[in-house]
Formats: C-alpha cells, structure tokens, sequence
C-alpha cells in the first residue's frame, strides 16, 4: 500500500499533518508492505526537508498513491478519481458549503473515509484534536483576562513553539482572585484542565464555588448534571439527558452570578436549554466578562457568540444591551468573546503529533490489514460513486434538495 501525506489546498491554509516526519518513519517500520509518500507544500508546520531526513520521498505528484491523507476538506478540483482519501469532510451535518464538495466525490468514485466518524463498537472517537482545541482555548482565554484588565501578558498560543513552550509561558499568569467556569468533561474539557492546572490555578468543587471567597483564582468544572433539572422533577438521568434533553431547564444562571470567566468546552445538543439568554446577561447580578467559547457554537447555547473569530483577530466585544458586536476592549460593560473555530492550528507540531500517533496505533492497523469491526467500513461515507448505507440520508443533501 502507497499512502500519499497530501498539501492542504483550503483556505486560510492549515499547517497540520496526518503524521509528523518522525511517525513516517515509524509507519514504515512496523508496517513494512506500506510506503509514505509526501507531496511537496509551503506552509506545513513540518518542512519538506524534515521528511527527506527521516528517508520519506517528497514530490509534487501523488497520482500513484493508493491512500490519500490530509486534514481539512481537499478542494475539488485537487481530487483525484477512484482513490481513497481520508479527511475531515464536514459533510455529515449537511453544511451547505460543501455540498459540492460531496458531488465532486462521487462524480469521481472516491472512496471518502472521515475522521470524524472513525468510532469503536461504544461509538467513542478514534482520532480527535479535542484536547488540543481545550488547551489553546482555555489558554487563549487566560490571554484575553490579562489584555482586558492589563494584569499579565501572554505570548499569542500560535507563537509557541510547541505545547511545552506554552506551558513555560503560563508561568507568567498573575490573575487576582476570580472565579472561572469550565464546561465539558471530555477530550476538550481535560484540555482546558491541563492548561489551568499548568496556570497554577485550584481546582475547586461546586459547592465551594457558589458560596465561598478565595484569596486566589480558582476554577469549577461543570457536568450537565450540575447545572440542568427534570422539568418534571426527579434525579438527573445522564442517558435520559442525552437523548431527550429538551425535558431538562439550566440552572446555569446561578454560576454566572459569582464567576468572572466562562470556558465553553462542553459539547451542547441544540434540543438541549441554553446556558443563559441575553436578558440574564442585562441582569446587574450576572457577573462573567470574558467569554471563551471553546465550542465556537454560533447562534447555540450563548448568545454572545454572534460569528466566529480567525487567529490573527481572534477577539470581539459582545454588548446585550443592543445585542451588537465591537471592538475587543471598546468598553468596560462589554463582555469580550474569544470564539476561533481552528483553535488546535495555533499549536499545530503537538496537535499533529498526537493526532498522527492515535491514526498509527487505531486506525493504520484497520486500513492496513483486517477491519474485524468494520470501524473503517462505518466511517466511509462514499464508495464507487454511491453513499454507502449509513450515510444514505445524504441524498437529498446531494441532490440539492
């Protein structure tokens, strides 16, 4: 098998890899019937001669791969007939924008396998940037507290070199004694744990949070179990919840009213209440003024984040009273949004290298060999020009209806 590591053709351009040049390397090793081929690029956060070291061809044409690899979308007119491509599609949810997209694939008989649906048999993720999107969100939170109220400077996350190199620089946060709320127990939210702890800022329990001074920053880490009520009473039921969380109302408000940041890490179903409304953010009581919305859910479950933001302008004021946008720090009633939707790009050798070891060790083996649980086969989406079973719902989606 000849997998081709392809340019990333979208823009603004992605500097990610599906595999660094030292995971190359490795690949060939433990798999030795498969051989990389790399095709030339600018902007990767890998240089091309870093792959020539490490013994990987690069070249401009990966016609004669078998397997191609890349992160984001692959534009249309660089897809190559009858191949098989793995990426993320951003297709599943129907996004209109990539209808075409879609078409293009299986006008060309492309076989299309999608990161993002690469699950195990309990429907857990393969590969995910999750707890890289958590650690430049949670740190790029921390970085907009200290511009608003000009208590620390931060270098800007995509500035470091690496995750290490970001760490170093939290050394240098001096918060006075807020509170912060983080959302989300999974990959994002022990993202964003990492990056706190590594702040040196405590941990503390709800109750604690709702009800006690601290004389240092502290920070709570909420589950939908601590913030959402059976609108018909009862215990909190988790399964019950996730599938039916329109019988649920937020309770969400009462944090608000003590916390001065909000890390939005959690993964918000929109059947599900909103964590506040715009009239709570009038109240005099509600107390948060940056807003890190990690999820980046536009219009979703808080209603400051109006669009997202880009890396090299990453931040807006948000004012509820007129429900309008301005510029960061433009006034002290304002609350400031930071809501980029590519936070892992800011830290792309880490995220990469991660990324590139999950693939290796859960997925190359499935590709490669036997796919006894038909994880690669639930995670095509198209195959010979057709959308196979499980993505059958997209066909109206395709034809534009």
């Amino acid at each position: 098998m000849k997998i081709g590591l392809i340019r990333e053709g979208k823009v603004p351009p992605d500097k990610r890899v599906p595999f660094t040049p030292a995971q190359t390397e490795e690949i060939q090793q433990r798999f030795p019937e498969v051989t990389i081929i790399c095709q030339e690029s600018p902007i990767r956060c890998f240089e091309d001669k870093e792959y020539r070291d490490h013994g990987i061809s690069v070249q401009a044409d990966v016609r004669d791969c078998d397997v191609l690899m890349g992160i984001k979308e692959v534009p249309i007119d660089k897809l190559i007939d009858n191949k098989t491509y793995l990426f993320f599609s951003h297709t599943i949810k129907k996004q209109p924008y990539n209808r075409k997209l879609l078409q293009a694939v299986l006008a060309k008989r492309i076989r299309l396998i999608d990161y993002e649906v690469l699950k195990d048999k309990l429907g857990n993720r393969l590969v995910a940037f999750g707890r890289y999107a958590g650690i430049v969100g949670a740190y790029n939170g921390l970085w907009t507290y200290g511009k608003r109220y000009g208590t620390f400077s931060l270098r800007r996350a995509h500035e470091c070199f690496d995750v290490n190199d970001l760490k170093l620089e939290l050394r240098k946060v001096k918060l006075p004694p807020i509170k912060i709320i983080l959302t989300g127990a999974g990959r994002v939210g022990k993202g964003s744990m990492e990056t706190l702890d590594s702040a040196g800022i405590r941990k503390v329990g709800v109750y604690d949070f709702l009800t006690r001074k601290f004389d240092e920053p502290v920070y709570v880490q909420l589950s939908s179990a601590d913030y959402h009520a059976r609108k018909e009473g009862g215990a909190f039921n988790r399964e019950e919840f996730h599938v039916h969380p329109e019988r649920y109302t937020s309770s969400f408000i009462i944090f608000t009213q003590v916390a001065d940041m909000l890390l939005a890490g959690a993964y918000w179903n929109p059947k599900a209440p909103v964590l506040f409304t715009r009239e709570d953010m009038l109240a005099p009581d509600f107390k948060v003024s940056v807003i890190a919305d990690i999820t980046c859910d536009i219009d979703g479950s808080i209603p400051s984040t109006k669009h997202a933001t880009t890396i090299p302008d990453p931040l807006y004021d948000y004012d509820p009273a007129t429900d309008q946008l301005h510029p960061p720090f433009s006034n002290e009633k304002h609350i400031t949004v930071m809501a980029v939707d590519n936070l892992p790009c800011e830290l792309p050798r880490s995220a990469s290298e991660e990324f590139g070891q999950d693939l290796i060790n859960r997925v190359l083996p499935l590709l490669i060999h036997a796919d006894q649980d038909d994880i690669i086969k639930r995670a095509t989406i198209a195959d010979q020009g057709r959308l196979t079973d499980a993505f059958n719902y997209l066909q109206d989606y395709v034809d534009g209806k």
